[in-house]
């Protein structure tokens, strides 16, 4: 069990994942505003960056895990434009505002979302060209298990392309983005979304999960052949491309 996996939002009562969702679902009035508000905005560019990585790929069908509000799964589609892209979450307060987002985009004929669970999707092996996730699979019950049921459903030489945010493994930023971290990200999130256990967890989550040259060793343990890193304004999110 990785250390990220032992932190859960509220209690020690319900599984992790059942807290997830239901923090993520109280959350979702607020949660665009403060992932920009935040990150200073930079999170956008993090973004444009994992999608870039997969445009000579050109992916037809696509699945965004973690989708939350959809902004990964809206850029994928305006930048790739494949044929289907699939939205899958376990908060459908976070993809009811999702839905309402592509809608105005006018792309609900090519974005769609499903509730699901990504320690078990519903979905057949060798399904999707691509998987995209930005900041969400540090809050997967069981890593290595939500890795593996990515793996599953992508095609044979398909891709997956993460963005999660890290800690900085350099002097100053490392020591500026803690105090950051465990000051105004939580005193901020609380303030704003009014939970106030969500950013203390979420900060927890960041400080705990597994990073870098660990990561690609996870990635192989799961299945996948080619794996790559890149490190992010500083270290405070990386980048992860993976190949089936």
């Amino acid at each position: 069990m990785y250390q990220q996996e032992k932190i859960t939002p509220y209690s020690n009562k319900e599984k992790k994942g059942q807290q997830v969702e239901e923090m993520f679902d109280n959350i979702a009035p607020t949660y665009d505003t403060l992932n920009h508000r935040l990150s200073w905005n930079i999170d956008k560019l993090w973004r444009n960056r994992a999608i870039n990585a997969l445009r000579e790929y050109k992916p037809q069908r696509m699945l965004d895990i973690a989708t939350g509000t959809g902004d990964f799964a809206l850029l994928a589609a305006k930048r790739l434009h494949p044929r289907q892209l699939i939205g899958a979450d376990i908060s459908e307060e976070m993809m009811r505002i999702g839905a309402q987002k592509v809608k105005r985009a006018g792309l609900d004929n090519v974005i769609s979302f499903a509730k699901e669970d990504c320690m078990a999707l519903s979905f057949a092996d060798n399904s999707f060209d691509a998987v995209t996730a930005a900041f969400g699979i540090r809050n997967f019950e069981d890593l290595d298990r939500g890795l593996a049921e990515i793996h599953r459903v992508l095609k044979p030489g398909g891709h997956l392309s993460i963005v999660e945010l890290t800690t900085p493994v350099t002097f100053p930023m490392r020591q500026l983005f803690k105090i950051y971290s465990n000051t105004v990200l939580p005193l901020y999130g609380r303030m704003i979304s009014k939970d106030s256990s969500a950013y203390e967890y979420l900060t927890r989550t960041i400080e705990a999960f597994p990073q870098g040259e660990v990561m690609m060793d996870i990635f192989k343990k799961a299945g996948f052949a080619k794996t790559s890193f890149r490190r992010l304004t500083f270290g405070i999110c990386t980048m992860y491309l993976a190949e089936k």
